[in-house]
């Protein structure tokens, strides 16, 4: 296991998230996903502590309005979310890590979130 912290922008917001050594990383070609350039660990509740800023994160719900995408008030910055793929789950976004080379200690795995509906079983 390896344990990562991370946060927004102007540091707000801080969180712990702990995952697997042989973890995959997704990279997700959905609309929002592409726009807010998320690269995402997805992690059980047990594996994810939000350190600080609880008060200074809003929620953005769309569509379905099951996946709840979280965001700093102060730098608009979306560290983590709870995603629909996995509602009990937190997903975050690698690139809020404070290491900047964590993304490429793991493999990336490429997800049709444009295709969501025909493709979700890959990633659950």
């Amino acid at each position: 296991m390896q344990t990562f912290e991370g946060g927004c922008h102007c540091g707000a917001v801080r969180f712990r998230v702990t995952v697997e050594d042989d973890a995959s990383i997704i990279d997700c070609n959905c609309s929002i996903c592409t726009k807010k350039g998320i690269i995402h660990f997805i992690v059980p509740q047990d594996r994810f502590a939000l350190l600080q800023g609880e008060a200074a994160l809003a929620v953005y719900a769309f569509a379905t309005g099951t996946a709840k995408h979280m965001f700093c008030t102060t730098c608009g910055i979306h560290p983590f979310y709870r995603p629909r793929s996995h509602p009990g789950s937190w997903d975050v976004n690698v690139r809020c890590l404070d290491d900047p080379g964590v993304a490429s200690r793991f493999v990336v795995t490429p997800f049709d979130g444009r295709n969501w509906e025909e493709h979700i079983d890959e990633i659950r």
